[in-house]
């Protein structure tokens, strides 16, 4: 980033509220009606601070592969790697979700295992029968085994003291429950099915695992 980039990334993050939305946005995505409650800010007010917060390369907007008439908030990759994001508080199991648990889900799961002594599960709001072909692919391309993995749902994985972490939308939107939960905006591969795709949602979670993993101490077992 040029000299006049990191000046206006500064600037940017020299207002307080804007602050505060991109420590919101530090370890999840949001929509911004989601963000405009959890910050008690107006809407108005909120799409200033969004305009600016994008203008400096912070903030990337994302339509809903669910619900297509929302949009989420994201943090541009890079631009915040000398930001250390707050610790959601202890965590004894960190519970990964996708709608069908055959790729995301089972990738960020392997990603966590080798990166934290936190164990680490997944799971599908409607799991699919196998992992996909091309995910156990992009895992063996980078030293991780997915071939023995099965599929679960949701509703039987999940425990009360899980931290949840939902790696696509529809799950996200799909879940209501628990409260501890944080989502992850990251792109279906399975919907362009190239090797491409999966790469990109591979590289996705790994820097998102990599921000996550320091800040989550484990909780008491």
């Amino acid at each position: 980033m040029s000299l006049v980039g990191r000046a206006r990334v500064h600037a940017a993050l020299g207002e307080p509220a804007r602050l505060a939305i991109v420590d919101a946005l530090l370890l999840g995505d949001a929509s911004p009606g989601e963000l405009g409650r959890q910050l008690d800010m107006t809407t108005n007010l909120l799409a200033h601070h969004l305009n600016v917060l994008s203008g400096a390369g912070l903030v990337d907007r994302v339509r809903s592969e669910g619900d297509r008439r929302r949009t989420y908030l994201r943090l541009r990759r890079g631009t915040l790697d000398l930001l250390t994001p707050a610790a959601p508080g202890p965590a004894r199991r960190v519970l990964f979700v996708c709608t069908h648990n055959s790729a995301r889900s089972q990738l960020a799961a392997a990603l966590w295992a080798r990166c934290s002594a936190i164990p680490a599960a997944s799971a599908g709001t409607m799991p699919a029968t196998g992992v996909h072909p091309k995910a156990i692919a992009a895992a063996a391309r980078h030293g991780l085994d997915l071939a023995g993995a099965g599929t679960a749902d949701v509703r039987d994985v999940l425990r009360d003291d899980d931290l949840v972490v939902a790696v696509c939308d529809i799950a996200h939107e799909q879940l209501r429950e628990p409260t501890r939960r944080l989502h992850w905006s990251v792109p279906d591969p399975a919907v362009s099915d190239t090797d491409e795709a999966f790469e990109a949602a591979f590289g996705d979670l790994a820097a998102r695992v990599d921000r996550l993993a320091p800040a989550l101490p484990a909780g008491r077992r």
